[in-house]
Order: structure tokens, then C-alpha cells, then sequence
């Protein structure tokens, strides 16, 4: 789907189509064209209107890319990430948006719907001074709202981080290093994506472009900002789920070598009374017991009985149990 938005002598206005002419730097006219999941067809527009590069255009109708921002001469090549919010299940997603800014134009890319763009969009039309400010105020916008995002979802981390800490010192499970271990892939998901990210927004903050000025640059730094926060976190994530990933492993250790104490001491327990079992089952001649013949079985009874309790009492007194 593509969506395309104009901006003339103070207001905005959704239009069908992209009209080659107002692509002419003293047109006056600042464009925004959305393409959201795009057709082969509809991908044209990138090389056929806007005569982008094919590298570039390559990379756009790509599935993924690392974040990274190219210069082409009279335009910028920018890939960053949003939250992908269509992710089924509680995992730390992300889905690239493609940007290229030109003096006059800004063109986005993404594979499915965008709620930061989409966001931006709705308000493009009732605010004309959104698109009036320019492409790369526009770009800072839409990435503003993209990073504003990451938020709600890093605290979903930090509060699945929370209950897998106490699961593990509370009621711990062989099962909980399998949550450890998806936690640890989301957090290694995160790092992956904000750390480039970071560094592609630094270089908009630094004004390496001509397109970036001065007062945008302060408003990346803004952005840059948030990121290097957000990277920070985590690292600090990631240190966590180490830890508790060890933790973990050594209770369940500690588990099991309590249960194979308790089996041992119980084998222990049972191998004088198989003893005494096995030589009054055997077919010969034995000392008798008091009592006579009859009493014989409950002899051996309180034998093994009194050697039991004689073993208990000496692994509680060593501590053994």
C-alpha cells in the first residue's frame, strides 16, 4: 500500500500519486510517501520516480538489515527498527523501517503495518507545520516515536526478569532454564538492535550530513540519548540473566545431589536387612532363636528393625540427614 501526503504554501493534503515535478528542488512541495509492505509493482516508485540507487532500492524491499545510515550524494539511505507490536508471544521483536531523506521528500519503507508512522500520519494532515518543517524534521519525528516506543516493552523485560528471580529463589524448576534461556535470546535481541541503532543516530546528532541542521542535530542527541540508555540496560539484562541463569543451574544441582543423598542413605539403610533377609532364606542349617520355630520371623523382624534405627540415629548424628 502506499500512501502519499503533500505539503504546499501552508497545508498538507493526502494525494493519489507522486507528481515527478514537485521532486524539483525549487518546487516548493514537500512529499512524504509511505510504502507499507510493498508490491513489486508498487515498488517501482523508488526507482522509476525517485531514481534512487539499486543497492539501495535492493536493500528497502529486503526482508531485514542491521540498522545503518548511506549518503548518496543528494539524499540519505537510513535503516533503523521499530517494535514489531504483531508478535504473538511475549518476545522482544523488531521489524526495519527504511528511510530516505532528500531536501524535498521523505520516503519510508516497512514490511506490515508501522503504529509510529502510522501515528505520524494521522496527525500529518490535521498539523500542516509537520511536514512544513521538512523532510528530516519529519524523519526525526517518526524515529523519535519509534525509540519512545521501545519503553513499554523494556520494562515487559525488566518485570520478566523480576518473576524469573524469584521463580528461581522461591520455587525453583529444571523447566525455569528454558524461560532463562528465551529471556536471554530477547535480551541478546535487544543489544543486536540498539546498539547499531545508537551508533546510526549518533552520526545524525554529529551533523556528518548536509541535510541535518544544527537544531535537528540537538534533537537527535535527544534520541541518542534514549538509546544509549536503553543499550545500557541491557547490558545490565544481560549480566542479570547470567547470573540467575547460574543460579539457577547450581539449586537444580543442589537438587539433585539432595535426592541422590537421599537414595544412597536409603540404599544404605536396606543393604544389612537384604543381608539378613538373604541368609535366613537360605536352604541350610542356622543358629536358632529363642522361641522356637514360630518365632523365628519376628526375630529377624526386630533385627532389622533395631539395625534401621541404629543407622538413622548415626547419619542424624553426623548430620546426614
Amino acid at each position: 500500500m502506499i500512501r502519499v501526503y503533500k505539503h504546499e504554501a501552508g497545508s498538507t493534503e493526502c494525494v493519489e500519486k507522486v507528481d515527478p515535478a514537485w521532486l524539483q528542488p525549487d518546487s516548493g512541495v514537500m512529499v512524504w510517501v509511505d510504502l507499507d509492505q510493498p508490491t513489486p509493482d508498487e515498488a517501482r516508485i523508488l526507482s522509476d520516480v525517485f531514481h534512487f540507487h539499486e543497492l539501495a532500492v535492493e536493500d528497502a524491499v529486503s526482508e531485514i538489515h542491521h540498522p545503518k545510515v548511506e549518503s548518496y550524494g543528494d539524499y540519505l539511505y537510513v535503516i533503523l527498527h521499530g517494535i514489531d507490536f504483531s508478535a504473538g508471544d511475549h518476545c522482544f521483536k523488531t521489524r526495519d523501517v527504511d528511510f530516505f531523506v532528500g531536501p524535498g521528500f521523505l520516503v519510508t519503507v516497512h514490511p506490515g503495518v508501522s503504529r509510529s508512522i502510522g501515528h505520524v500520519a494521522a496527525l500529518c494532515t490535521r498539523n500542516p507545520r509537520i511536514l512544513g518543517e521538512g523532510s528530516a524534521a519529519l524523519m526525526h519525528r517518526i524515529v523519535d516515536t519509534m525509540v519512545d516506543n521501545y519503553r513499554p516493552e523494556v520494562d515487559q523485560l525488566l518485570e520478566r526478569l523480576d518473576k524469573l528471580e524469584k521463580d528461581v529463589f522461591g520455587s525453583p524448576d529444571a523447566l525455569l532454564g528454558r524461560q532463562i534461556l528465551d529471556f536471554k535470546r530477547d535480551v541478546a535481541s535487544l543489544r543486536r538492535i540498539v546498539l547499531p541503532q545508537r551508533d546510526v543516530v549518533g552520526r545524525l546528532a554529529r551533523r556528518e550530513f548536509p541535510l541535518i541542521s544544527e537544531t535537528l542535530s540537538y534533537r537527535f542527541r535527544d534520541i541518542y540519548d534514549s538509546l544509549v540508555h536503553l543499550a545500557d540496560e541491557a547490558m545490565f539484562f544481560q549480566d542479570r540473566i547470567t547470573s540467575l541463569l547460574e543460579a539457577n543451574l547450581a539449586t537444580v544441582s543442589n537438587q539433585l545431589n539432595g535426592i541422590m543423598k537421599m537414595l544412597t542413605l536409603i540404599s544404605t539403610i536396606f543393604l544389612p536387612l537384604s543381608v539378613l533377609t538373604g541368609l535366613y532364606g537360605m536352604n541350610v542349617e542356622l543358629p536358632r532363636l529363642p522361641g522356637g520355630e514360630a518365632a523365628q520371623f519376628w526375630w529377624v523382624l526386630t533385627i532389622m528393625a533395631a539395625v534401621s534405627t541404629s543407622m538413622i540415629l548415626m547419619f542424624r548424628g553426623r548430620r546426614w540427614l
